[in-house]
């Protein structure tokens, strides 16, 4: 409870580095999208990092592209966890020092249609001294459209600093989309690439960054990043 009380405070008083500074977009790039719309921005690239919280608890925030290309950050917010893990009362306990992170990083367009997306899955232990094991898997999930067409995967990976014996474990995940249907056939207008990094540490505590860059957007597109 606690721990709890403290995580709260402390993204209450925006001590965790989340910040407008968390999320920039390149304002020299404002409106110059192929299409010509004014709602257009051109080469954005938003950044920003979570704590993990407590156990059966998430982190999450959205991000939002406001007025003249500029990123809009909304708050952080300590919720629940939901879904069948959160109420799983009867599964096992994990032993003391096995730990399991979950990040997503997703993008939505103003119809709030999510149109990609990347999510980690880590689990580690340690001893308190170093991260005795890790792994972390890595998903991309994106929107598709009738005819064949929509976003798809061009390229994804996922490496590690280290996975055994040390203070830290830092995984990184990459997953790159590009576009092609109904809003640009050629499909050289639109493109994205997410990057999530999870740190796994030897006290048990971990944190999660994230970084999207977009080849072109839209002012009320909306990126949701979170940790649990």
């Amino acid at each position: 409870m606690r721990n709890r009380i403290a995580l709260a405070a402390a993204l209450a008083t925006g001590l965790l580095a989340l910040t407008a500074a968390s999320a920039t977009a390149a304002p020299n790039e404002v409106r110059t999208a192929a299409s010509g719309d004014a709602r257009a921005c051109a080469d954005v690239k938003l950044s920003g990092a979570l704590p993990v919280p407590p156990a059966g608890m998430s982190v999450r925030q959205d991000v939002s592209i406001g007025p003249d290309c500029a990123p809009v950050l909304g708050p952080a917010r300590l919720v629940a966890k939901a879904g069948p893990a959160a109420t799983a009362q009867a599964a096992p306990a994990a032993a003391p020092a096995d730990r399991q992170v979950r990040s997503w990083s997703e993008m939505y367009d103003c119809c709030n249609i999510r149109m990609t997306g990347l999510y980690t899955t880590s689990s580690w232990s340690s001893d308190g001294t170093v991260v005795t094991t890790s792994a972390t898997d890595a998903t991309q999930q994106w929107n598709r459209e009738p005819w064949n067409a929509g976003w798809s995967l061009k390229s994804s990976a996922k490496s590690a600093d280290c996975v055994a014996n040390c203070a830290v474990s830092t995984n990184v995940a990459n997953a790159s989309f590009t576009y092609k249907g109904i809003f640009d056939p050629t499909g050289n207008v639109y493109a994205s690439t997410h990057r999530s990094t999870v740190a796994l540490k030897a006290d048990g505590t971990a944190s999660c960054t994230f970084e999207v860059d977009l080849k072109n957007t839209f002012v009320g597109w909306n990126w949701q990043r979170g940790c649990e």
